[in-house]
């Protein structure tokens, strides 16, 4: 699975964003339902359902995923976030194309810990887009720069980080 996501040049803007992870988010369909098969006794299956996360939950796993990716910047370790991903995404993106992925946030001096302060805003509703994986998009509404995001986990005994975009854009100023 493809989970590199690369910046375009050209500059910060809504014009501007992140490519987030290719075709691969755009030809999966999205689906409410959510199970998956696990080996049971003497090589029977059984069914496991994987419930859609509550809103505390969604809401606590991008703020710590925009933690990492915040401690990261500040430091230029991107170990920790890398190893808090799947599998696939481990695969995908070693530390330094994490960094590379993220320089254009970290050469605009944005402080992503500042969206730990106010609830996301959701553009697509959350969703198990498989039976293993959600999928979230949506934006912090800071100001000067609101900072979108659009965040894949795959579930694995837990959430864990499959594919992620940051993409900062200014908001549109008063007019006095």
């Amino acid at each position: 699975m493809v989970s590199r996501l690369v910046f375009r040049k050209g500059g910060p803007g809504r014009n501007a964003p992140a490519h987030l992870l290719g075709l691969l988010l755009l030809a999966w369909p999205v689906q409410s339902a959510s199970a998956q098969s696990r080996p049971g006794r003497a090589g029977q299956t059984r069914a496991i359902s994987i419930a859609m996360p509550d809103q505390l939950t969604l809401s606590k796993l991008i703020w710590s995923t925009m933690v990492a990716i915040d401690h990261a910047n500040k430091t230029g370790n991107y170990t920790v976030l890398r190893d808090l991903g799947s599998s696939g995404f481990r695969a995908n993106n070693s530390s330094a194309a994490l960094a590379a992925t993220f320089s254009a946030i970290r050469e605009q001096r944005i402080d992503l810990s500042d969206t730990l302060v106010l609830a996301p805003s959701y553009e697509l509703a959350p969703a198990m887009v498989e039976t293993n994986i959600l999928r979230m998009r949506g934006r912090f509404n800071l100001r000067p720069t609101a900072v979108g995001f659009d965040l894949v986990y795959e579930w694995n005994e837990g959430w864990q980080l499959h594919g992620v975009a940051i993409m900062p854009f200014p908001l549109p100023t008063a007019r006095q």
